[in-house]
């Protein structure tokens, strides 16, 4: 293991810390805004902790405050997270081989850690680099949620500093890199006018359910053609 650390390299340890950094404002903005309407510190904190996923957490937390059911929360943060099955499959072989590797690498597994794994051709180097930025990214990210939901206590209305349209634009700006992809936008804005659609007659939260359809039927014209 010594060994596959020694192939870090300083180019790669600046990407890192780079990556990190923004990880670690996203993470402040995450529990200050938790806070900030009205949930408890711990509560960003915990999750931060057990289920370590930016997108997830945001889009969960964003159905909660906008008057959404928990039960429709976690159903929505599960489906954003469906992604890291073939992340799985991608880095098993870097993730180790040891129980404890497996069940902490498992819980290290971002989009972050898993391009910077899949950047290396090198094997040692992509264990290496797999290790080195999940496990930054999540000090990183988890100082930093504990840092923005104290600061998040005290700032009263967040609707005051404009913090109610954070949870869009965090997703917004986490969805950006994907929208490059053709099949990938026209899904997203299907799936958007599905739930702007539905959202007077439906209770918050489940609108955002109903976007999906816009992956299936995407999806089913990709088959057909």
């Amino acid at each position: 293991m010594r060994s596959t650390w020694r192939t870090l390299d300083p180019s790669l340890l600046r990407d890192v810390a780079a990556v990190a950094a923004g990880a670690a404002v996203s993470g402040a903005s995450f529990g200050a805004i938790s806070t900030g309407a009205g949930l408890a510190w711990w509560v960003p904190v915990l999750m931060s902790l057990l289920v370590f996923a930016g997108g997830s957490q945001f889009m969960a937390v964003g159905v909660v405050t906008a008057g959404g059911s928990p039960a429709a929360a976690v159903l929505a943060g599960l489906l954003l997270n469906v992604r890291h099955l073939p992340f799985g499959l991608a880095v098993g072989d870097v993730i180790g081989r040891g129980l404890l590797q497996r069940l902490v690498g498992s819980h290290l597994l971002i989009d972050e850690s898993t391009a910077f794994a899949l950047a290396q051709s090198d094997p040692r180097r992509a264990k290496a680099a797999y290790w080195a930025c999940g496990a930054t990214l999540f000090f990183a990210w988890n100082a930093a949620v504990v840092a923005g939901a104290l600061v998040g206590r005290n700032i009263g209305d967040p609707n005051a500093f404009g913090l109610d349209a954070a949870f869009p634009a965090a997703l917004l700006a986490l969805l950006l890199p994907a929208l490059k992809d053709r099949a990938t936008r026209h899904a997203a804005l299907l799936g958007a006018a599905l739930a702007l659609a539905t959202t007077p007659f439906l209770p918050a939260g489940v609108p955002v359910l109903f976007a999906l359809g816009g992956l299936l039927v995407t999806a089913r014209q990709r088959v057909r053609a």
